[in-house]
């Protein structure tokens, strides 16, 4: 299902006191950017939106699995309509991460919840393709070039920790790229790294230093397909320029930075990151950066920026508040910024969330800006593809969550269907895949009623916090300071490396008449300032601003 048109969308969330944010044009004025103030929109490709059936069931797969466990037909060619319909640009998000695109197991496997299939993508079986259920090589490549074209980057999902679950269709890997146990019971480093995940999820030997021979099913597969020759001469030329010996890890890191090298993404957020050697990414994220630069070089026409090669970390259960080191037990912790990556998701948020605004803000910020995490950088989130207790998952609360997300210092992680109120508790599917519906769209389209919203509404304050976030890099980078109590007031401020922005914020402001904001010297009398929740535009006099709206929230800063 199609939106009909962004117009559409943002004028149907028009409140009776609301004025809809205008939806950022393709060739909008370039704004700063950081990744530390990123709204990064995480969406599983088989779930987002579909634009071609032809390729719903590839491989022979069959409709067979348990509710919301089988692919559902999301394409790289329906996200791609997405970016070019300004879908993104209208929330103000600078990153779409996708899931690994790679070749999935073929197969369906039961892991106790009924029969699965990849269509997550973390169940790869070849590294080196695009899954024909997603699309093609080329599609993949019009996705990351459509998202550029918008100033959006691409963050790319890569898995080093595992291979697919072994089926009839999918054979085990040979016996020196992978262990098939002991299972991890998460004791220490060892019983965290060098063992399986869950029963039939197949560990890569990544503490190998020891030669493999490329799997025969896999060059078996490439000579059927044409590319056998290509793809050992691209091998052999790695190699050759590295000096690493050919053991597991190091086909993996060739394989996932040719994805850089081929189509320029300009980021990773690395799976299962405590699973792995902290010196095995350190080697991903160098090979990453020289890829990077080697396509900057080859597409000087394409590249957004000079910016380095971006990373960032997903170690289960790390959060603001574990500072720069993760416990994986027994004394034993690991510092995975020192690894290379820039930041680390913020399992935490899910949590904090519940604090009021004033805390979970003062506390965030004291924390990146002076505290355990000075100078580091965090992805917050409240939801996300697998995890298990999300903040609001019956959606009662999705304005609130806006607030706490997008106004949350930090970089911020929007899952599909946050900004529309998509379901996380699905009754008919059970485990993880209650959090993975198709999106929302005919609910939008329709402006669904639910729990005292509308969904365009919701999307609507989404887009405001999100635009209000682009627009202004002291939101997600800047010094937090709250300003008064009642009604809440804060402010936000950065200055670094030349570049000075600064906001003001109000929220829970009262609805039955216009607010006066006391500015408390943030911006000078005489100053023209804007709201960027209303659009509307106003003079600082008398210390105070009143942009006579009635909404209760208020984002100020100037254009």
């Amino acid at each position: 299902m199609k939106l009909t048109t962004l117009a559409l969308t943002m004028a149907m969330a028009l409140g009776a006191n609301a004025v809809a944010a205008p939806a950022a044009p393709a060739a909008a004025k370039p704004r700063p950017f950081l990744w530390e103030n990123a709204t990064v929109y995480f969406l599983l490709t088989d779930r987002f939106n579909n634009a071609f059936t032809g390729n719903d069931q590839a491989y022979d797969r069959r409709k067979d699995a348990a509710p919301l466990r089988g692919f559902m037909g999301g394409d790289l060619a329906g996200v791609i309509n997405k970016i070019n319909d300004g879908y993104f640009d209208s929330l103000g998000v600078d990153a779409i991460w996708v899931t690994p695109p790679v070749e999935q197991i073929h197969e369906g496997t039961d892991e106790g919840t009924g029969k699965s299939y990849g269509f997550h993508g973390y169940w790869a079986s070849d590294f080196t393709a695009v899954d024909a259920n997603l699309g093609t090589e080329n599609d993949f490549r019009n996705l990351v070039e459509a998202a550029h074209a918008r100033g959006i980057r691409v963050l790319l999902d890569v898995v080093m920790n595992h291979t697919g679950p072994v089926t009839e269709a999918d054979p085990v890997w040979p016996k020196d790229w992978v262990r098939t146990a002991p299972q991890c019971t998460y004791k220490d480093a060892k019983t965290t790294i060098e063992c399986t995940l869950v029963k039939n999820l197949p560990d890569f030997l990544t503490e190998s230093d020891t030669p493999v021979e490329l799997p025969e099913r896999l060059m078996a597969k490439w000579q059927r397909e044409g590319r056998f020759e290509e793809e050992v001469k691209s091998l052999n030329e790695f190699f050759a320029r590295t000096g690493y010996p050919r053991a597991p890890r190091y086909y993996l890191i060739k394989w996932h930075t040719d994805w850089i090298r081929k189509y320029g993404v300009d980021g990773f957020r690395a799976d299962t990151v405590k699973h792995v050697e902290s010196k095995v990414w350190k080697e991903l994220l160098k090979e990453a950066s020289i890829a990077f630069e080697d396509w900057k070089k080859a597409n000087p026409d394409k590249k957004l920026s000079d910016d380095k090669f971006y990373s960032t970390a997903e170690v289960y259960n790390y959060k603001v508040a574990d500072g720069l080191y993760h416990e994986l037990g027994s004394g034993q912790s690991v510092n995975y910024y020192q690894a290379g990556f820039n930041s680390m998701i913020n399992f935490g948020l899910v949590k904090d969330a519940e604090k009021d605004y004033e805390t979970l803000f003062s506390t965030y910020s004291n924390t990146l800006h002076g505290g355990r995490l000075n100078g580091y950088s965090v992805l917050n989130y409240l939801d996300s593809h697998d995890d298990g207790a999300p903040f609001d998952a019956a959606r009662k609360k999705p304005f609130e969550s806006a607030n706490k997300l997008l106004l949350a210092p930090g970089a911020a992680q929007i899952y599909y269907g946050d900004e529309t109120a998509r379901k996380l508790d699905i009754a008919e599917a059970s485990g993880d895949a209650r959090l993975r519906s198709f999106m929302n769209w005919r609910e939008l389209e329709q402006n669904v009623e639910r729990d005292g919203y509308r969904i365009a509404d919701v999307r609507a304050h989404w887009a405001r916090l999100g635009l209000f976030r682009k627009a202004h890099v002291a939101v997600g980078a800047g010094v937090h300071q709250q300003l008064q109590a009642s009604p809440y007031v804060f402010k936000r401020t950065y200055d670094k490396d030349g570049l000075r922005d600064k906001v003001v914020v109000a929220l829970d402001l009262p609805t039955s008449k216009p607010t006066t904001i006391n500015l408390h010297g943030v911006f000078a009398n005489g100053q023209k300032v804007k709201d960027y929740y209303s659009g509307k535009t106003a003079v600082v006099r008398g210390g105070s601003v009143n942009f006579g709206t009635r909404n209760a929230v208020v984002l100020i800063g100037q254009e």
